[in-house]
């Protein structure tokens, strides 16, 4: 009950800190709207930090990670990966989507390259551009590095780390950090493997931390799997490796 009490504080706390500090972007590909979010430090010619949400579209755990990093000296912008009139209603319609992305992986590659479009264009130094991504968008930020856009570095937060194995490694040139959490049953031993297969075939300065005791959404405090001492111990990783390769 407690942690119950505490968990809706913090929520209603980071609630009230977003709310006063993204601003809506709207953008197209050809005929689909997009609908984005941008924090209020637009313009100011800061490193910029590109957000790809988790399954369900942009959600509280996004946001409040705009919002911090604003705090922390970044221009943040909130991807919209599925448009306008297609937010995932439940878990279901979620997975089917985040399916098509993942199966057609240059469709999502091309979404994320609109969003970093949008983020050089809210005033970000496009020589100094990072990405993040949550669950389904943790799979995003690979997917931007595996596409070798021109970023400084990735992080993947419980993010899904398979890809086709029909797919070439190409090697990627783009500096790594995966957040794993130990008890993820949504990534396989093959899936984590194949994946340090594929950053040391590419000569990757690449790190993967993972975090003990920690089911797969560990850093959202909305999730049942959410473990409060990992989930800061991942966002201080987060910004010290933001720190590094953007500052």
């Amino acid at each position: 009950m407690i942690r119950n009490l505490l968990v809706t504080a913090t929520l209603m706390g980071t609630s009230n800190l977003f709310s006063q500090k993204l601003t809506p972007v709207s953008y197209n590909e050809g005929a689909q709207k997009l609908n984005g979010l941008v924090t209020s430090n637009a313009g100011q010619k800061l490193p910029g930090v590109l957000i790809l949400p988790a399954w369900k579209g942009i959600d509280t755990e996004a946001r409040t990670a705009a919002a911090n990093l604003q705090e922390a000296g970044y221009i943040a912008f909130i991807a919209d990966i599925y448009g306008e009139g297609n937010i995932p209603a439940d878990n279901a319609s979620a997975a089917k989507l985040a399916g098509y992305y993942k199966e057609n992986y240059e469709a999502y590659q091309k979404r994320i390259a609109l969003a970093l479009e949008q983020l050089k264009k809210s005033g970000a130094n496009p020589q100094k551009i990072a990405v993040i991504g949550y669950c389904f968008g943790g799979t995003g930020a690979l997917e931007t590095a595996r596409a070798n856009m021109s970023v400084a570095g990735i992080i993947s937060i419980h993010g899904g780390l398979a890809k086709d194995q029909g797919r070439k490694n190409t090697g990627i040139k783009t500096k790594v950090l995966v957040e794993n959490p130990a008890d993820d049953e949504s990534v396989t031993a093959a899936d984590y493997s194949n994946l340090v297969t594929e950053l040391k075939e590419g000569k990757t300065d690449w790190q993967i931390i993972t975090y003990a005791n920690s089911k797969h959404t560990f850093t959202n405090p909305e999730s049942p799997d959410y473990n409060e001492v990992m989930a800061k111990r991942a966002w201080n990783h987060t910004l010290m490796f933001l720190k590094e390769v953007l500052k």
